[in-house]
């Protein structure tokens, strides 16, 4: 994985960073200084509680790859992205599926990014049929 291009890296940037790490040292969770921002530590914490479920629902719609086998860059973004669609119901899909694919672009392959954008594309369209039917709601204050 390469190092991010911005300085200092955004929070996505951050926790995935986190959660590729946690998962290639096989730690039970990523490890985090005091001092971490607060919408990254949310983002590793919501992913790592629901670890499991978020495998399963990307299993779900994954025909090719089980997320066992997938790059540890693209499990990450998809487990990531898929918790944003699940529990950050504020967050609208656009800007949940434009930063995946901008993560799998800087930290990954050059086919993850299509990968990824197809993933939680679907995903999408099963979490938020609502909005991905009307479009998306207005985010209120």
């Amino acid at each position: 994985m390469t190092t991010p291009p911005e300085n200092p890296p955004e929070p996505r940037d951050l926790a995935l960073i986190a959660l590729y790490e946690a998962d290639q040292r096989r730690l039970p969770h990523a490890e985090l200084d005091a001092d971490y921002p607060a919408k990254a530590a949310r983002l590793v914490r919501g992913v790592e509680d629901h670890l499991a479920e978020l495998g399963s629902a990307i299993d779900g719609v994954s025909t090719r790859w089980r997320v066992a086998r997938m790059p540890p860059v693209d499990r990450a973004i998809l487990r990531l992205g898929l918790y944003e669609l699940r529990f950050e119901k504020r967050t609208p899909i656009g800007v949940i599926l434009a930063e995946a694919v901008r993560l799998a672009r800087t930290y990954s392959t050059e086919r993850s990014s299509a990968f990824v954008n197809g993933i939680l594309s679907q995903l999408a369209t099963r979490e938020r049929p609502e909005e991905v039917q009307t479009g998306p709601k207005p985010v209120s204050p």
